[in-house]
């Protein structure tokens, strides 16, 4: 008695005065403060009540980050945001209904399939997975607990990308035959020594899954700001930008291919990557792919940023124009900012008519995915879509790294005889953290 508590929306009627979505942020770095508090915290419908990270200064920076912004909203003092140092323990509070997952790649599904099992529903930052067997398990975990579970391809929630995925498939540039997806690039670094461990990181659960390594600050995320983090140059958290910006546009290409919910036949290509230094993600690149419906992509970071579709009658460019998701987004102004253009300035302007291929529309992917939560109907950007677009980029980066031609089976989501390419679907787990559901995942 005498203590406040947070109730769940869930005790409410659909129809009741209050029916406030409760969610907790579990890491809480340069892309939750800058995007996904933000594109929560703006609804009334949804209240951050906790924050959780492995760095105890960043923790207590989320917490004054949030109590202010809704002081400020509410023109009283605010003090209701709980911290944690554990995920774990956030997970087992019943009082939070929803989390935003905008962890390292590496963590994003252990936490997701925590998550889902603990009843919660999730808004996970891209890509899905570090593997493509992580990816399935998650799909599989989400499938089983019904819960809504949005990626966070906030593409689809751009106007843009929707049009040109519906000009495409209503065949505005004939039948589609080359698509080209364009990708920033990430430089390499040099030798980084090793470092003390700060008082305030929990170091060893950051590392989560993967091997131990020695601590370097650039290895990991700036202590003296919320700059651009090392760990997305370093393949052992994540496959660089293939997947990225490669699950946002690929997670477009796939929109307009109509191949969703399948992926790639054929993957082949080259890469350069470091011969020394920290960082270790690929370089320049070009890869290419085959679907089964007979599209050839091709993905590079020497092409322009963005999406061109060719088809025997036309072709349309999607791209972001001048947006950076951070400040220090290593994305350079685009020369052509046109966000959608096209080989005929008709295609654009062309209607659809009440018998063709209309996508969902939404014009928020927070929103969209607060939405889902309250009407109980699939979001945006599910689960499964996310692992497949997630699956397609990881398919790019297995050839960069076994320099040969390889063959997937879509449906069964393995290579065609191929037990080495089929050796990196999974990653090796270190026993602290290893995932049962993984060894369930097939």
């Amino acid at each position: 008695m005498g203590f406040p508590t947070i109730v769940p929306a869930s005790v409410f009627g659909k129809n009741a005065p209050s029916n406030r979505i409760n969610i907790g942020a579990i890491g809480t770095g340069r892309i939750s403060r800058g995007h996904d508090m933000p594109g929560v915290w703006k609804y009334d419908t949804a209240r951050i009540v906790a924050v959780c990270d492995v760095d105890s200064r960043r923790v207590q920076d989320a917490k004054k980050l949030v109590n202010e912004y809704y002081s400020k909203k509410e023109g009283k003092p605010y003090d209701g945001v709980r911290t944690y140092g554990d995920y774990r323990e956030l997970l087992q509070n019943k009082d939070i209904d929803a989390v935003l997952i905008s962890t390292p790649d590496h963590w994003h599904s252990p936490i997701g399939m925590a998550a889902v099992q603990a009843g919660k529903d999730v808004y996970m930052q891209k890509p899905a997975s570090l593997t493509i067997s992580e990816g399935r398990a998650l799909s599989n975990a989400v499938q089983a607990t019904n819960r809504i579970y949005q990626v966070g391809s906030q593409q689809r929630s751009w106007a843009q990308f929707r049009i040109a995925a519906e000009l495409v498939r209503n065949g505005r540039i004939g039948q589609l035959k080359t698509v080209y997806v364009g990708l920033p690039g990430d430089p390499s670094g040099n030798e980084e020594p090793a470092m003390p461990i700060p008082a305030t990181l929990n170091y060893d659960m950051w590392l989560g899954t993967t091997p131990e390594v020695y601590y370097t600050e650039k290895r990991v995320h700036p202590q003296a700001d919320y700059d651009r983090p090392g760990w997305l140059r370093c393949e052992q958290f994540g496959a660089g930008m293939i997947t990225g910006w490669g699950s946002h546009h690929i997670d477009s290409a796939h929109w307009a291919m109509d191949t969703e919910r399948t992926g790639p036949v054929e993957i082949w290509g080259t890469a350069q990557f470091p011969t020394s230094g920290l960082w270790d993600v690929h370089g320049i690149f070009r890869t290419e792919a085959n679907y089964a419906n007979g599209v050839h992509m091709v993905v590079s970071n020497e092409l322009p940023n963005g999406i061109r579709f060719e088809g025997t009658e036309g072709w349309i460019f999607v791209t972001r124009g001048n947006y950076t998701a951070t400040a220090s987004d290593p994305v350079a102004a685009a020369g052509n900012t046109k966000a959608l253009d096209a080989s005929d300035p008709r295609i654009l302007t062309s209607k659809l008519g009440p018998n063709e291929v209309h996508l969902p529309v939404s014009d928020d992917q927070h929103g969209n995915w607060l939405q889902s939560i309250q009407s109980r109907k699939p979001p945006i950007a599910p689960i499964e879509v996310g692992h497949r677009s997630c699956s397609a980029c990881l398919l790019h980066h297995a050839t960069m790294k076994l320099k040969r031609k390889l063959y997937w089976d879509p449906a069964r989501e393995q290579f065609k005889n191929d037990p080495e390419a089929n050796a990196l679907l999974s990653r090796p787990q270190r026993a602290a953290y290893a995932v049962p559901a993984l060894a369930k995942a097939r």
